[in-house]
Formats: C-alpha cells, structure tokens, sequence
C-alpha cells in the first residue's frame, strides 16, 4: 500500500510538470495480471490514461516498440502522448472503458469478433522476422509447465508419480511439435476480450507489450477460445472459418486445407489453456489475486473437449479423470 501510494505521488507529480497550467483528477482505471496499474486523469475537458510499469518489475520500452510497430499495420492503438522510461511512467491517449467483455451479447458478437478478426489479419500481415522476440520452444513449453507447477502441485496439491509425469510430458511434447510446425506471424499474445475495446475505429488494442513472433493459430484462439467468455462451438467455428477464408485472401500463410488449419487452432489452444490455468493458479497463490480461479473451469473444459478429440492427446484427459479434475462439459 505504501509503494502505491508513492506512485501515485510520482504520477501526480509527473503530470502537474507536463500540465502546469491544468487541474486533473486521478482515479484508478484498471489493473491487470501483471506490476502494471492504471489510472485514468480527468482534466476540465478530456480524459487521459496514465500506464505505471513499476521497475524492476516492468519495462515500459517493449510497448512503446510494439506500439510503433503494430501502428504501421493501421490498427487503433493509444497514443503516446508523453513517456517517463526510467520510472516507468507513459501517458496515453483514453480509449474509454467499455471492453469486449462488458459489450458483446447474442446480437453484436458477429460484427464486433469480425472487426477483432479484421485488425488481428492487418497486424499478422505485417509480420518479419527477426523484429519482435521468437516464441521460441523454450518459452512455449515453460509456459505449458506452469500447469503441472501451480495448478496440479500447488493448486490441487497433487504429488505426480513417475508414469504420470511421462505422459504429462508426452503430450506437452507433442503439443510443442505442432506449435513449432505453424507459420509464423506478429503474436499480441493476450488478444481477448478484456484487452479489445469498443472504439471508433473499431477495435482499441491494448496489453501488446508482450508480442512476439510465432504461430499464427495464437492470437485468433486467443480469441474464440476466451478465458472470460464462451460461445456455442458452431458458432465459434463460423468465426474461425471466416477468419481463415480472409486470412488466406489476404496472403497469409494459413494451411489451405481448413481441416488442418483448425486442428492447429485447437492444439495451439491447448498449449495456451495449459499456460493460462498454471498462470492463474499462480496469480492465486503468488499474488493473493483470487479471482482468476473463478475462471479456470471455463479453461478446462476448453482443453478437455480437445484431448476428447484427438487420440495424441487422450492421455492427458486420462490423467484428469484419475485425478477426478472435473469440469462441465
């Protein structure tokens, strides 16, 4: 509490030097899975947000990179209006603060996923090597990790014998070998509904920061594979279908033959559901932030209908029966 309250000053110093002749309001915008908090300064007239990206935990530079990189590609990004590297400070132009998530419904998630499919293609078109960071096999399998660290250790406290780790392993191996085999594109890496806003243009990215190069079935699983929200798997797979009918038009590496494409989707979808229950776990018991296990059912339940699917992966559905990890179908 004490640190925040020190930020805080710093900010609110910060931007009496940037604004001398102006009064403002600091509020709490958001905060996210990360150090970095949010906060929303209310002039006479207008609205601006202010990133504080603690060192050492955060660095602000990957962002401002990434954000001139991403706004090449004619996406709507927050502008950089002043920046403090050092402290970790950056001032940004408001998008508002009506997410996807608050937005979508029945009648407007068509329009409002085709406008997030449309921004993601322009940003994978994009894409070059050797610009952002690889998703390399290194980080893809610490990230699987995390599920047998802090969801069957630590979450469920389960002590896994020999065998079990074995075929653990072999499916995360086998995982791994389809991730790495996909073309590779511009990764936001947290493309959902909690960082799209409803915007004119249409949609508001945020929480780039962390993009890299790798598969190109990440980001658009990160979005029909939503952590915070589900549809029905028809319609999911409509939107997955567009999404690749206008990926392939546009010159996209895509695999032309659909089937194939979306079996890539649902195992890189594996890979990410893995990372994300082992990160919320973590987010539990590393941060006291508890909330995020209200959300690892929904994950799950993602992840055990595709172990259903396919036979590579049906040991790992095995071991969740054993270990009576139940979830809602």
């Amino acid at each position: 509490m004490a640190d925040d309250l020190e930020r805080l000053a710093l900010i609110e110093d910060w931007l009496k030097k940037i604004f001398p002749e102006e009064r403002f309001v600091l509020h709490p915008a958001s905060s996210d899975a990360s150090f970095r908090r949010y906060y929303r300064a209310t002039f006479k007239d207008s609205t601006l947000i202010v990133m504080d990206a603690p060192p050492p935990h955060e660095d602000c530079r990957p962002f401002v990179k990434i954000a001139g990189i991403f706004r090449e590609a004619g996406v709507h990004l927050p502008e950089i209006i002043s920046q403090d590297i050092e402290r970790g400070f950056l001032l940004l132009s408001d998008l508002g603060n009506r997410t996807y998530l608050e937005a979508l419904d029945d009648g407007n998630a068509d329009e409002l996923y085709r406008e997030a499919a449309e921004s993601l293609i322009r940003i994978q078109l994009q894409s070059r090597p050797g610009v952002l960071p690889d998703y390399s096999d290194e980080l893809l399998m610490r990230e699987m990790n995390l599920f047998r660290q802090w969801y069957l250790e630590k979450n469920l406290g389960l002590e896994l014998g020999t065998e079990q780790i074995a075929i653990l392993e072999k499916v995360l191996a086998r995982l791994l070998e389809n991730n790495l085999s996909q073309p590779r594109v511009y990764v936001h890496r947290d493309y959902h509904s909690r960082n799209l806003m409803v915007t004119e243009p249409n949609p508001g990215i945020l929480d780039f920061q962390d993009a890299v190069y790798g598969p190109i079935t990440y980001d658009i699983v990160s979005l029909f594979r939503d952590a915070y929200i589900s549809w029905e798997e028809e319609r999911v797979l409509d939107w997955v279908i567009r999404y690749w009918e206008k990926a392939r038009k546009s010159g996209l590496p895509v695999n032309p033959d659909f089937s194939e494409f979306y079996r890539d989707f649902e195992w890189m979808g594996a890979q990410r559901q893995l990372k994300v229950v082992g990160i919320f776990s973590r987010l539990h018991h590393r941060d006291g932030k508890s909330t995020y296990l209200e959300d690892i059912p929904l994950v799950l339940s993602y992840l055990k209908k595709t172990c259903a699917r396919y036979a590579e992966l049906s040991p790992l559905l095995r071991l969740f029966e054993k270990f009576e990890v139940r979830t809602t179908f």
